[in-house]
């Protein structure tokens, strides 16, 4: 049975219009930029096997092109819709960051920062640089590594702070593989780079490493 003999109250189209997004499961949601299925299977069959075969939608999404646009009932087109979807998603939650506003707010922060850097399947170290008053003037990702690690050279850092003209830094890096707790390296770099930093009179004034499940901030748990 094709999704469009199911009742209204079960398609995916219907229950996004009625109770809203947030009402639909992931399989649902894709279900919707599939749009359609193949002989056999409907948008929701495939979505579903697509989840299962992958394990969740970071692994799913971050595939390389070439190999879902091979998947039966996927193709170039709903491919290119899903994409789309995601980078419009991840516009959406940037907005509330704008350049030249106060970032006064801890949580809007944290969610602008998870936003950014929880897709890289490698560690990825960047710097949230901000005016006297708080205001972004610039989000940097300076450092690409392995799924592991990813090397720090505070000269660098240096040498951006100046370039922006930075009064403030936010440190921040993901953890792809695994929690949002810091590691002794971790610990150990913060120190170096709020040293180097202080030399020129820029503060550090958190550090958010991002996990699989959240962020963890060195201000909150006071270890600035």
């Amino acid at each position: 049975m094709t999704i469009a003999h199911w009742p209204l109250n079960e398609q995916p189209r219907e229950k996004i219009l009625t109770y809203g997004a947030k009402h639909l499961s992931d399989t649902e949601l894709i279900a919707i930029f599939l749009r359609t299925g193949v002989r056999g299977k409907s948008a929701v069959d495939i979505a579903r096997e697509l989840l299962c075969e992958y394990g969740s939608l970071k692994k799913l999404f971050n595939t390389a092109p070439h190999q879902l646009c091979q998947k039966r009932g996927l193709g170039k087109a709903k491919y290119a819709m899903l994409q789309g979807a995601i980078e419009l998603g991840r516009r959406y939650l940037e907005e509330d960051v704008i350049l030249g506003e106060p970032l006064n707010n801890s949580v809007l922060t944290k969610r602008f920062i998870i936003n950014r850097l929880h897709s890289y399947q490698n560690e990825v170290f960047a710097c949230l640089f901000l005016d006297i008053q708080n205001r972004m003037i610039s989000f940097d990702e300076l450092f690409y590594g392995t799924i592991n690690e990813a090397s720090v050279y505070p000269r660098e850092v240096v040498k951006r702070a100046l370039k922006h003209n930075a009064a403030k830094i936010i440190l921040a890096h993901n953890h792809p593989s695994g929690s949002a707790t810091p590691s002794q390296a971790d610990i150990e770099v913060t120190q170096l780079l709020k040293k180097a930093l202080a030399l020129i009179e820029i503060p550090i004034i958190d550090h958010i490493i991002v996990g699989n499940q959240g962020c963890f901030s060195f201000a909150e748990t006071g270890l600035l």
